[in-house]
């Protein structure tokens, strides 16, 4: 399998600019106000680029604030009363922007995009238009938010073109825009202080805190199999033999809790920092070389002369840097985790590490290209458990499972429609996670909450290595045999 190539890691940060809502909402607008004027030439282009500053402080505003769940009904509200005050018609303008948007999401996005990229069918836009109407996460394909935004800065900004037209810089209605401006900060600000209140509660003291600094290791060796965006109820609903063998001979944690925003990247950066956003400082998937602001349990690994290699996409380089082999995302979906696994054996022989992680991501693809509810879900993830059982029986054949400890998981879940995650609508907030080998309890069940950043110090304690410095999870102790069971 090749590494993703450093055209495929410039590509995947700039698809983020189109996939994340925020970046996408003025980048859509400007687009579509171009088009508008070079297919219609209703207005003048000097009146089109003064209009810009007219709208910057909404565009400004959705920057800042996502909408996200049930935040995003309340965006119809200052659309409606800018129809209300003002008493416009841009049915045409509106009607082009909606015909655009669907264009994007439904035909270039979901069909010809996740054809080219993964190979799905090029009739796939029959059902990727129900996805982008059912989608909460504050994406671009998130239907029900982003449309009330672009029309609203649309209208406004057109209002704004024809004043100029007919009075210049200083619209007439400047004072009534800024005091309408100022009542939708105002009412954002309400929203966000008062209903968004279903972030999970952080830890706010460090791991070494709590715990002694191991000094001496429990497993020889760590190996974590991460796959990506796999939903717990639909797990549990698939037939998946091999993975219920570990949980059943190992321990399983039934709450354990991703981290806010549930990004691929984000949830990868806090489960191997052992800490938050707010100290990390990697906020979402778009990732522009800045790295983690904290020591990852890499870090750890090296000041006791231990090695550690994560396989995975290429956003991982952003955050992980070199201690991350990158994997191409642009095949298809269906050979893309055989191609994982191949290169995860070669891996194990050529560098043999102390701690090796590895990320799936068909299930994660499936799901955002063909939905978490359907049978191709489920049918991918029953794909994975043959995939997983056949890594670790060659990890058993060759030797490598000797004193070791695996982690299973998902970095986070996956919502309706298309498969979106990120705000922890329902199905996205708990996720998967257990751990088996020769130092993990058999047949227990720990049905405490906990969170994926604790995964860095529970590794660190299993390695004998420092935790990373700004490392906030628990360890998982309750999995850990102790010493006088473990050598009985």
């Amino acid at each position: 399998m090749r590494e993703a190539s450093a055209f495929e890691k410039v590509a995947a940060r700039c698809w983020n600019l189109l996939n994340e809502g925020k970046p996408f909402t003025p980048i859509f607008v400007m687009g579509t106000m171009v088009l508008f004027q070079l297919f219609f030439g209703v207005s003048s282009w000097q009146a089109l680029s003064i209009g810009v500053v007219y709208v910057l402080p909404l565009i400004l505003l959705f920057i800042k604030y996502d909408f996200p769940l049930l935040l995003r009904n309340y965006l119809w509200i200052p659309l409606v009363a800018f129809l209300m005050i003002w008493q416009v018609n841009y049915l045409s303008l509106w009607l082009f922007a909606l015909g655009l948007y669907f264009f994007f999401t439904v035909f270039f996005w979901g069909t010809i995009y996740y054809h080219l990229r993964i190979g799905t069918t090029l009739w796939n836009f029959t059902r990727f238009w129900k996805l982008v109407l059912k989608n909460s996460d504050s994406t671009s394909g998130n239907a029900q938010e982003q449309i009330p935004k672009f029309l609203l800065i649309l209208g406004v900004w057109q209002l704004a073109v024809d004043s100029i037209e007919l009075n210049g810089w200083l619209i007439p209605s400047l004072e009534e825009l800024g005091w309408f401006y100022l009542g939708i900060i105002l009412f954002t600000w309400i929203l966000h202080h008062a209903l968004f209140d279903w972030k999970p509660k952080p830890y706010d003291t460090y791991t070494k805190d709590h715990y002694p600094q191991p000094l001496d290791s429990v497993s020889d060796r760590v190996i974590v199999i991460v796959i990506d965006g796999m939903r717990k109820d639909r797990y549990e609903a698939a037939h998946t033999p091999f993975l219920d063998s570990l949980k059943k001979n190992g321990t399983e944690y039934t709450l354990m809790e991703t981290v806010y925003p549930a990004r691929t990247v984000v949830c990868f950066t806090s489960m191997f920092t052992g800490t938050y956003p707010m100290e990390h400082g990697i906020k979402s998937n778009m990732v522009w070389n800045s790295g983690s602001q904290s020591e990852s349990i890499f870090d750890s690994l090296r000041k006791v002369n231990k090695h550690g290699r994560l396989l995975g996409i290429a956003h991982l380089v952003d955050t992980l840097g070199d201690d991350v082999d990158t994997v191409t995302a642009v095949m298809n979906n269906d050979v893309a985790d055989r191609h994982i696994v191949e290169k995860g054996k070669r891996l194990m022989k050529e560098e043999n590490p102390d701690l090796f992680v590895m990320q799936l991501i068909s299930t994660d693809q499936t799901g955002h290209s063909r939905g978490v509810l359907y049978d191709d879900y489920i049918e991918k993830i029953e794909e994975t458990d043959a995939l997983v059982k056949e890594y670790v029986d060659w990890l058993q054949q060759e030797g490598y499972m000797d004193n070791t400890t695996v982690m299973v998981c998902a970095d986070h879940g996956q919502a309706d429609g298309i498969g979106g995650h990120g705000h922890l609508d329902e199905g996205e907030r708990f996720v998967p996670f257990f751990m088996y080998g020769p130092s993990i309890n058999q047949g227990k069940r720990v049905e405490e909450k906990h969170s994926l950043v604790s995964m860095a110090p529970t590794i660190a304690h299993l390695l004998g290595t420092p935790f990373p410095e700004q490392s906030r999870g628990r360890i998982l102790t309750e999995a850990i045999r102790s010493s006088k069971e473990s050598n009985s």
